[in-house]
């Protein structure tokens, strides 16, 4: 397996290690994976408002930029995928929160590692269980609970 960070070309900051990055994809795997699925590569594009309201418009209908987009796949039963996580939106939503930018990426890549395995948050009893998921995970990597 393999995860690969991007950053968009436009952005000066770089605020997620590769090591730190591929570190959170594997224990969210190696934590969560209740169907036993082996592991594909994995991408992590950090990217701007722009390309990820393009992204956001174009797969998701919506029209403004978000924190993290997922694009799964699986073949032959192996997890893959691509996670887009927007830098503006995160540092945002650290700040609001009076989180640190590198704990709520954590959490946004483990969030987007989840609905790589499939899981949804459609439905209360959806988000229940990936809240669940996600605390546990952030509990290994030693980040406190985001929900609190």
């Amino acid at each position: 397996m393999q995860v690969e960070l991007q950053y968009a070309d436009d952005l000066e900051q770089r605020p997620i290690s590769q090591h730190d990055c591929a570190r959170w994809v594997l224990i969210a795997l190696k934590t969560l994976n209740p169907l036993g699925l082996k592991a594909g590569d994995v991408c992590v594009r950090i990217c701007g408002e722009a390309e990820s309201h393009r992204l956001n418009a174009t797969y998701r209908h919506k029209d403004a930029p978000t924190n993290v987009l997922s694009f799964a796949g699986e073949v032959e039963g192996k997890i893959f995928g691509d996670l887009a996580l927007c830098l503006p939106v995160m540092e945002q939503e650290a700040a609001e929160q009076h989180k640190s930018l590198h704990d709520h990426a954590a959490h946004l890549i483990v969030h987007g590692v989840l609905h790589l395995m499939g899981f949804d948050h459609v439905s209360d009893a959806e988000a229940e269980e990936m809240e669940t998921l996600e605390i546990r995970v952030l509990d290994v990597l030693g980040i406190s609970n985001p929900y609190l």
